[in-house]
């Protein structure tokens, strides 16, 4: 898997503290340093008031993921998503993604890997007969990696690592979003210090069903 943050709108913390200054202030307030914006961030935060977070976005380019980890990503609706075609893309030899369970397993991943291979050659015949790619796909499994282009702005980013970092989410679309955050923690320190599951500041909210392993943020 790769992750890129491609680009996101120039100074994020400078932007979103002018944003939370003018809602007090009778004119624009340009002249804010970074130093007193982080401050101010931290306190508009802590109040709750995450409305000015809409005003940056970020946006990244996702690379090897399986199909299965992207299906969980664009349930996020509210940032915008570009995604490769496979009615468009032929796939005659997909990369695909082997769950560590099974790679870690001789006689699962062999079984994997052949039913990997099975569906590629019929794929690859069922094109050969003329039938179009956005039909012959169906055959592929989740596996088959698909890469991306997402935006997001701060607040809803916020929101997909609250759910995407907690121990109960799915392996890979975890590590997805741990990559993330450690780009855009780099960029908006101030924005994204605190981002984690819920359990990073309270009690897990998924109660019994919990994983029983509080997560540790990485700063």
């Amino acid at each position: 898997m790769k992750v890129n943050l491609l680009t996101h709108t120039p100074c994020p913390e400078l932007v979103v503290a002018r944003a939370a200054r003018i809602c007090y202030s009778s004119s624009f307030p340009i002249d804010i340093s970074l130093e007193e914006s982080r401050k101010l961030i931290k306190r508009v935060l802590k109040r709750g008031h995450e409305s000015v977070l809409e005003h940056v976005s970020f946006t990244f380019l996702v690379e090897g993921i399986s199909r299965a980890a992207s299906h969980q990503l664009v349930r996020h609706r509210l940032a915008s998503y570009s995604q490769q075609s496979q009615r468009y893309v032929f796939l005659g030899e997909p990369q695909y993604v082997v769950p560590p369970s099974i790679k870690a397993d001789p006689r699962a991943k062999m079984l994997y890997e052949e039913g990997i291979k099975r569906a590629t050659k019929e794929y690859n015949q069922l094109v050969e007969l003329g039938i179009p790619k956005e039909d012959a796909r169906y055959l592929f499994p989740q596996a088959v990696s698909t890469s991306l282009v997402f935006t997001a702005n701060a607040r809803e980013l916020l929101h997909i690592l609250r759910l995407r970092l907690c121990g109960r989410a799915q392996w890979e679309i975890r590590e997805l979003a741990s990559l993330m955050l450690e780009q855009v923690r780099a960029i908006a320190p101030s924005i994204f210090e605190n981002a984690g599951p819920p359990c990073i500041d309270g009690p897990c909210p998924e109660g019994e069903k919990g994983c029983g392993k509080p997560w540790k943020t990485k700063k």
